[in-house]
């Protein structure tokens, strides 16, 4: 990978969709908005969107698990370059699946200048997602991610173009950078991202497809839709972005996830939460002054909610929390059953936690037995940073990048110069995401690495949802 700045330039194709989606499907977590949801969404006459956070992993996983009805590999043999795809089957694909207890494989864990590894899985996961949710229909498929998330954007960008995809939405900070990486991509260049780095310089990561024996063609450049807060940063991002931005999602601090940070000096409820108060308020008309087409997300998730948008000047809603429980979502199933079963006796409980993500956002949590929100399962489990997407690149005090989370094993990260109180409270969201969908992985002493389930604050609307709607079912509902 080589220093190259990012390109501005507009290529001349650019995806256009003829008529906005009312309903856009929130792209939650890792592989719960996964490409069997988006695929149902789009179906149905929504934007399905599948999630692109840890995709490496979760490629990696379902073939280790067997990938029991071939769609994974399937979806392989479309890839450009054919060697690349069976190097990975061969390295990982298990027919019979692993043995009871077996711990899955592990990617090392990805450096600015030893990524190969975790761009290569990234880049194919990307690829096999969009193309499986873009089966059996004509509609566009989002992708969604992080923009913290920054070592693996840039493959993921570039699997998910060469699969075709319509849309990308990122939040969870200011990704400037990325309509620009799309036009480079587009216009079948290389491209590059800055990597922010604590204490020093960012880093410049390129992704050049030549590396990977990918011929660099023109591709269809797909829209973006950042992830905003406030009318503030959505005019920073349409008048100063790297390239253009055709729409915004508005999302509130009652979304599930991450949430942005309260405006101004952080005071706490009586329970421990972040309070928002008018400051946090998204200005409607001034984003409707921005004459882009915008989605309102963050408890939106009725028919009211939708009327009500579309009457302030929006597009639209961004809907997650229905879709996530739905029965093509790839949440495991018992933990559907458990959260719709209470949603009827009113027995659920979303808190707001402002230490849970090594991020520093703060982020929704749902309280669940046998989770990580239970404090003796938060005491017992083994700090271990195995996957590490949400470290922090540092400038050491010998001038070189080192790597470090705050959920990783306090002492560790204290050896790396962060302060250990900041490691009070962190949650491993990376093993526990994945727990979420299924993917969970075997720690040492046989032990399963428990799941830290996330929803928005309007869990409670599920109470009239019962086990085994669709996504058909929850775009019927919010349409009328």
């Amino acid at each position: 990978m080589t220093d190259q700045p990012t390109t501005t330039e507009q290529p001349e194709t650019h995806a256009r969709v003829p008529e906005l989606p009312r309903v856009i499907q929130g792209g939650m977590g890792i592989a719960v908005s996964d490409w069997r949801l988006a695929r149902a969404v789009c179906i149905s006459g929504g934007l399905g969107v599948v999630s692109g956070t840890g995709i490496d992993t979760v490629l990696l996983r379902r073939l280790q698990d067997g990938d029991a009805g071939g769609e994974v590999r399937r979806a392989l043999a479309t890839f450009p370059n054919p060697a690349l795809a069976q190097a990975c089957l061969d390295r990982y694909f298990r027919p019979e699946g692993r043995a009871p207890g077996e711990a899955y494989a592990r990617l090392p864990l990805p450096t600015a200048d030893r990524s190969r590894d975790a761009w290569e899985m990234t880049l194919l996961g990307a690829f096999v997602e969009v193309t499986l949710a873009r089966e059996g229909h004509d509609r566009p498929v989002g992708l969604n991610l992080l923009t913290k998330l920054q070592v693996h954007t840039l493959p993921a960008l570039y699997g998910a173009m060469l699969a075709g995809v319509g849309t990308v939405i990122m939040g969870a900070g200011i990704p400037r950078d990325i309509p620009g990486i799309l036009d480079a991509f587009a216009a079948g260049r290389p491209a590059s991202l800055r990597v922010d780095v604590k204490g020093g310089d960012p880093l410049t990561l390129t992704f050049d497809p030549a590396e990977f024996d990918l011929r660099p063609v023109p591709l269809t450049r797909p829209d973006f839709y950042p992830i905003v807060s406030s009318h503030v940063l959505a005019g920073v991002l349409a008048r100063k972005a790297s390239g253009a931005v055709q729409g915004f999602i508005v999302e509130g601090p009652t979304a599930g996830g991450h949430n942005a940070p309260p405006r101004g000096p952080l005071t706490l409820d009586d329970r421990g939460q972040p309070v928002y108060g008018e400051r946090d308020e998204v200005d409607l008309p001034a984003m409707r002054a921005l004459g882009l087409p915008f989605w309102l997300a963050g408890g939106c998730g009725t028919p009211q909610a939708l009327h009500e948008a579309l009457a302030a000047g929006a597009s639209g809603i961004q809907v997650g929390t229905l879709f996530a429980f739905a029965r093509e979502s790839g949440l495991r199933a018992d933990l559907k059953e458990d959260v719709l079963t209470r949603a009827q006796t009113g027995t659920l409980d979303v808190f707001t936690d402002p230490l849970a993500s090594p991020t520093g956002f703060p982020f929704k949590v749902v309280t669940l037995p046998g989770t990580l929100s239970q404090p003796e399962v938060y005491a017992a489990r083994e700090r271990v940073c195995d996957l590490g997407y949400l470290r922090e690149a540092y400038r050491t005090q010998s001038g070189r990048v080192g790597w470090r989370c705050p959920a990783e094993p306090a002492q560790a990260y204290g050896a790396k110069g962060g302060d250990t109180a900041d490691t009070v409270g962190r949650k491993c969201l990376c093993n526990a995401l994945m727990a979420d969908a299924g993917y969970a992985q075997v720690q040492r002493g046989r032990v399963t690495e428990p799941g830290l389930l996330t929803s928005g604050d309007g869990l409670a609307a599920l109470r009239g949802w019962t086990p085994g709607y669709g996504a058909a079912d929850v775009l019927r509902v919010l349409h009328g």
